[in-house]
């Protein structure tokens, strides 16, 4: 029997392909899968029925809500999304104040400061993000929050140039959609989040005091998987160290 288009769609956003299962019991009275037996979601009919590939070989389907089974979690993975920062300080005048506007430092005194801005911020980090990091504060109960486990921001040195980078802990694949929700979900923390309580803060390095900000409104800034950074950088002449 055909189910509803809308509950066909979000089963599958619950169990996408390549799903891991678990049976506990099937209820077909013929020829049932064993229980215990783990198989893999290889498509969703209209009925809402799993059409599996179970590892003792068989391929019948699974019929949620008669058939009771539990989703094996996928491992994590890393995925690391790249964004270019920047990094200011304060020079002081002839009398010893501090001048009213910000100088920007160039790439190689960034590189100076990396450990600096990496404990710095570290340091933003609050308790209640110690398991899912900046996810903690994703509200919606989606995909990307069942893919997301967490996110945090860190610094790396990529072809010589400093840049920060959300790295997140995936399971299983992301879609182009997910992936947009996720970069936009990232750039909201960077520069009104996160970013914006850390680029208040002064770092303390041996040559005084910086502030970082992740966002820039200069519209070359961009939130870039590692593929999209190298393709970038070819087409500068550059490459990924």
């Amino acid at each position: 029997m055909k189910q509803h288009p809308k509950w066909v769609e979000f089963m599958r956003e619950q169990y996408p392909l390549g799903t891991r299962i678990r049976l506990t019991e099937m209820r077909d009275p013929y020829a049932p899968v064993p229980p215990g037996t783990e198989g893999t979601v290889i498509h969703i009919d209209d009925a809402c029925q799993f059409h599996m590939k179970w590892d003792n070989g068989r391929t019948l389907a699974l019929i949620p809500g008669v058939d009771h089974f539990s989703v094996i979690p996928q491992p994590l993975q890393t995925l690391k999304l790249y964004m270019p920062l920047t990094v200011t300080t304060y020079e002081r005048n002839k009398w010893g104040d501090l001048e009213d506007d910000p100088i920007e430092l160039d790439n190689r005194e960034i590189l100076k400061c990396a450990d600096n801005i990496l404990a710095g911020l570290v340091r933003e980090r609050r308790p209640e993000e110690a398991e899912r990091g900046l996810m903690t504060y994703y509200g919606d109960e989606d995909s990307m929050s069942r893919k997301v486990q967490s996110y945090v921001f860190i610094v790396e040195k990529i072809n010589g140039r400093l840049m920060g980078v959300a790295e997140c802990q995936i399971r299983g694949e992301l879609t182009e959609k997910e992936l947009g929700w996720l970069k936009e979900n990232i750039s909201g923390q960077a520069s009104d989040g996160f970013g914006e309580g850390l680029e208040q803060r002064p770092i303390k390095t041996d040559d005084g005091e910086i502030y970082v900000s992740l966002w820039s409104s200069d519209k070359r800034w961009s939130i870039m998987t590692q593929d999209e950074l190298a393709q970038s950088q070819r087409m500068g002449g550059m490459t990924l160290e």
